[in-house]
């Protein structure tokens, strides 16, 4: 896994606030990375997913995933590393 690509991925869905309850389909995740990385994102969300950071929802549109609110200290140490 791509630690710098893990970081700025776990950084952006804390920034605009998906914990939880409010989440965002996959498919945005890749947005605002450049378009040769888009693979390495969503692979490396799948692997955060396993780590347990990531939640997934499922609904009738589509998967659609949030940072896990029971390990938000964990997430901000991570962002917080350099």
């Amino acid at each position: 896994m791509n630690e710098s690509i893990a970081k700025a991925l776990l950084h952006k869905l804390f920034r605009h606030g998906y914990i939880g309850a409010k989440h965002t389909a996959i498919e945005n995740l890749p947005k605002g990375f450049p378009k040769h990385m888009h693979k390495e994102v969503i692979k490396t969300a799948e692997k955060l997913t396993k780590k347990g950071l990531l939640t997934l929802k499922p609904t009738s549109y589509g998967i659609h995933v949030s940072l896990n609110p029971y390990r938000i200290a964990e997430i901000e140490q991570k962002i917080r590393d350099p």
